[in-house]
């Protein structure tokens, strides 16, 4: 894989979000890698990763406070590849079920709703499997030459509910509960789980990533 031509790769930073990790993991494939609340720099990356540690709520006010709600929307439709990784994943949705309802980005449309019935603990922490919602196509995504049923790392709470199947990339099952647990829009990507946490397996992720661009 060639990761000569290096990229400006702008990491989100909205107040919330595990960025040491992450900046040391895209940092692993020699790119540009930055952290920043900046609308001119974020607006001149050549892609964007939304972080994630927090609540639906404090994430979109981080966004807000900063003025940086419009700019993110803005670069979605630049065709730039963006990756949104837990609650940065999210918050691309068009709205939240976290301490009430509330808008989010509406840039994949759907919902951030809790966990239904089921009898495991919440939140869901560790390792779980992912798995195609269709096998067509899954390898000329994040997941190119990753096997499916593979286990990465998460920790969450809410889980996405896309309005249309066809933005669902993955799924998981915790117990007897299948979710949706990554997200695609174009060369626009949410993990639920954190490939930053997710071994080997995650760099891969993210280097397909860094592919895209």
């Amino acid at each position: 894989m060639d990761y000569k031509n290096k990229k400006n790769i702008a990491i989100v930073d909205y107040g919330v979000g595990n960025l040491y990790s992450l900046t040391k993991a895209l940092g692993h494939f020699g790119q540009n890698v930055f952290v920043t609340e900046d609308a001119d720099e974020i607006r001149g990356a050549d892609a964007i990763v939304m972080p994630g540690v927090g609540a639906f709520k404090s994430g979109m006010e981080g966004l807000k406070i900063r003025g940086l709600l419009n700019i993110v929307k803005d670069f979605s439709k630049t065709g730039k590849p963006i990756l949104g990784i837990c609650l940065g994943a999210q918050l691309l949705m068009s709205e939240g079920y976290e301490f009430g309802k509330l808008k989010g980005l509406n840039i994949i449309p759907g919902k951030v709703v809790p966990f239904g019935q089921i009898k495991e603990k919440i939140p869901h922490i560790g390792w779980n499997e992912i798995y195609p919602e269709s096998k067509k196509g899954w390898d000329k995504t994040l997941f190119q030459s990753i096997r499916p049923n593979t286990d990465v790392y998460f920790v969450h709470s809410y889980v996405f509910k896309p309005k249309d199947r066809k933005n669902i990339l993955a799924l998981t099952k915790y117990g007897n509960f299948e979710f949706c647990s990554a997200i695609k829009n174009g060369n626009i990507y949410g993990c639920q789980f954190h490939p930053e946490k997710s071994g080997e397996l995650g760099l891969k992720i993210i280097g397909n990533f860094i592919k895209s661009i």
